[in-house]
């Protein structure tokens, strides 16, 4: 499964290719989607281009994206948007509309109180976990964990070492089985690329956007989300595999992923985080719509 992240929190200027008000954001998802992309992920911007999660900023962009695409959309919660963890708490509970997944950080000040409240609303959580912090040993001991969509391994080291970090990252993560949560890998700017193929490797879901990268795997720009979704595909179909067995072929589903937040919980427990438990939901249609 590949999820396309169509802006993060970049600047347009300059680029010409982040997506940031509805409309935009409609289209790049649109053309993404059609590129092979499986699950959307997307920061919501005020008219200004500030991020937000109030409901007047969220509802038109989740209106606009389902208006062309019908897979999975989620959002950010991220402590940038909003500061205050219990403001976030409050826009999430104020929200008319719902994503069908968000994004909590869990080194973040908040964020069990963030992930509890999007679970209250049936929002499945996709729990952060970056490199670099105690969000591992924080989402070890969360009694939230086995109730997460799944675990998104955020590898934030943009340098060559980049590969080497996301397999410490998933050391730490496979020392407690991830609560049995399936796990998306992903690499950010320079470690993008590298980390995708490792994702590939081990047979694990992946993400590619403007958010991650600006740039193709030759180090040229890339025009589009789209682009970058179809170069993602071709590298992943190119990956040698870690499990013994083919290394992409663009769907990504395996036994288990599909289903509801709550769906084939345990199903990758006592399992190696590198050899199958991947993807998790994801797939055209696999969450509930139009909340």
């Amino acid at each position: 499964m590949v999820q396309v992240c169509l802006n993060g929190s970049r600047d347009a200027a300059g680029s010409g290719v982040v997506p940031m008000v509805p409309e935009e954001l409609a289209d790049a998802a649109g053309k993404a989607v059609a590129a092979g992309a499986r699950d959307i992920h997307v920061h919501p911007r005020s008219p200004c281009g500030r991020e937000s999660l109030t409901p007047g900023v969220l509802t038109p962009v989740l209106e606009a994206v389902r208006a062309v695409v019908d897979v999975p959309v989620g959002v950010t919660t991220g402590a940038w948007a909003e500061p205050d963890p219990e403001r976030r708490v409050a826009w999430v509970r104020a929200w008319p509309v719902l994503p069908d997944h968000a994004s909590v950080n869990w080194h973040e000040p908040g964020a069990e109180a963030v992930a509890a409240a999007l679970l209250e609303r049936g929002v499945g959580v996709e729990a952060g976990i970056w490199s670099g912090t105690d969000g591992a040993d924080r989402f070890a001991v969360s009694p939230l964990g086995p109730r997460v969509l799944r675990v998104l391994a955020e590898v934030m080291d943009p340098g060559a070492s980049a590969r080497e970090t996301a397999r410490g990252l998933l050391r730490a993560l496979d020392a407690y089985g991830a609560h049995g949560r399936p796990v998306l890998l992903h690499g950010e700017d320079g470690g993008a690329w590298p980390v995708l193929r490792l994702a590939g490797e081990l047979g694990l879901a992946t993400r590619i956007g403007v958010e991650d990268t600006l740039l193709l795997p030759d180090g040229s720009p890339a025009a589009s989300n789209a682009e970058l979704v179809r170069a993602a595909l071709r590298e992943l179909a190119r990956a040698p595999s870690e499990c013994g067995t083919a290394g992409g072929s663009g769907d990504g589903v395996r036994a288990g992923e599909a289903g509801g937040a709550g769906a084939g919980r345990d199903a990758g427990a006592g399992r190696a985080l590198s050899c199958g438990n991947d993807a998790g939901p994801g797939g055209r249609g696999t969450l509930p719509r139009g909340r």
